[in-house]
């Protein structure tokens, strides 16, 4: 009895937390960090070399199996280990796809971070599920009622960001990786290209840097500079679960392909269409190519343009409209006014938010968003699935650390789970 007291007797009960994969980089370690200074118990499985080389702290399991042992081997360590809380990075991962559901069945609660939904600056960490697996309706009056009874959003800034850090990041990953594959033998990467090409893709786009970013820079100027009227199409990463599970296409080259498609045949003559790279596109595949070939089928050469690197909020400010997928640079879009049409399934594509009369429409209607329904859109997400920060530099870190750990307990004393008074109830021999 004297346990339990202890553990209830704390402002949030201690959890048993499983991380699983991260992003390549220190994020899972600081998080780990976190928790572990916050009181709880925090283990992490590392399925590659990647993974070990950015944990390096107690409570590291190395998973060695097969996908199809998966599911069995982590209901056996939820089991071991009493945990109450899996957090993971993007659950259409292979491997996050079936702890989802191992965690279904066990009552255990799941985490999910993956890039913000509204951005720069904001990082998504949402219980259950994200993007095409959110629990988020589409109802616009909803939004509106739920964001009244809110107080007024927190103050928000800036934080820095180093695309430098990001790409080395990936190569010591990715290396590590390489140079570990005979110790997780089973292990099959989620992203379609091998590491050694991966990282010699990440290494050409730190070579080439300065040279994108003089031709992002000058494309820029021309574009703020001219009065000919434009479209955004901001590229998604070809191997995101977003392309190859919440959208219609098979990949970027076949979203391309409709876009380029649809705006050769139905864009007034006037206009003109900016097509630009994702920011942590790793360079293995050249979209500039491919941009061009395909504009060059469908006759519009001389009305496409290729945004490389720089800024996406000048260019946003200026355009007639976005055409997404279902990025989220929608949101950014939609922030600064500027009609949004989604392609596949996003959370924001909501009505009186993006315009819902198809691509081919769009161009010559392209429907701004309606600003009190965005303004509650924006302020729910904000509540429930936001929090602010970055990955790619100490401070962005830091604040991310900060406030998954707060998100994670104020979910945690507002929970009230079975495996909460269950973890209570565990002699401390049993939960070591």
């Amino acid at each position: 009895m004297m346990r339990a007291r202890t553990a209830t007797a704390r402002s949030v009960p201690r959890r048993n937390v499983l991380l699983l994969q991260g992003l390549m980089g220190p994020l899972f370690r600081a998080l780990g960090q976190g928790l572990t200074k916050a009181g709880h118990r925090v283990w992490k499985v590392n399925f590659n070399g990647g993974d070990r080389l950015y944990w390096r702290l107690p409570g590291g399991i190395d998973y060695r199996g097969s996908l199809d042992d998966w599911p069995a081997a982590l209901a056996q360590i939820l089991t071991d280990h009493a945990i109450t809380d899996v957090i993971l990075f993007g659950d259409c991962r292979d491997y996050h796809l079936a702890a989802s559901k191992v965690c279904r069945e066990a009552g255990v609660a799941v985490h999910v971070f993956e890039e913000g939904y509204i951005r720069p600056d904001w990082v998504t960490f949402e219980h259950g599920g994200v993007n095409g697996h959110s629990s988020l309706p589409k109802d616009p009056e909803w939004y509106r009622q739920h964001a009244r009874r809110l107080p007024p959003a927190p103050e928000h800034r800036q934080v820095r960001s180093s695309f430098r850090r990001r790409a080395l990041q990936g190569l010591a990953y990715n290396t590590a990786d390489i140079l570990t594959r005979w110790h997780y033998s089973n292990w099959n990467n989620h992203r379609p290209w091998h590491p050694v090409v991966e990282g010699i893709g990440w290494a050409r786009k730190l070579w080439y840097r300065k040279e994108r970013e003089a031709k992002a820079e000058s494309l820029i100027e021309r574009l703020e500079a001219g009065d000919q009227r434009y479209f955004l199409f901001p590229l998604q990463l070809d191997s995101d679960a977003q392309i190859r599970l919440h959208s219609p296409f098979v990949g970027m080259a076949e979203a391309i392909k409709t876009v380029i498609a649809s705006f050769a045949a139905n864009a007034p003559q006037d206009t003109r269409l900016v097509v630009k790279e994702h920011p942590l596109d790793n360079g293995v595949r050249d979209w500039e190519l491919v941009t061009a070939d395909i504009a060059t089928r469908y006759e519009v050469a001389d009305r496409v343009d290729y945004l490389p690197a720089g800024d996406i909020v000048p260019v946003a400010q200026h355009s007639q409209g976005m055409v997404t997928v279902n990025s989220t640079s929608g949101t950014l879009g939609l922030s600064l006014g500027i009609p949004a049409i989604v392609l596949g399934s996003a959370v924001y594509d909501v009505a009186g938010i993006t315009a819902q009369d198809g691509l081919d429409a769009f161009w010559s209607n392209p429907t701004p968003p309606d600003p009190e329904t965005f303004q509650a859109f924006q302020r729910v997400l904000i509540d429930r699935c936001l929090i602010p920060g970055g990955f790619f530099s100490d401070e962005a870190l830091d604040m991310v650390v900060q406030h998954a750990v707060d998100r994670f307990e104020s979910f945690t004393r507002s929970s009230g789970t079975a495996a909460e008074t269950a973890l209570a109830l565990i002699p401390q021999e049993t939960a070591k």
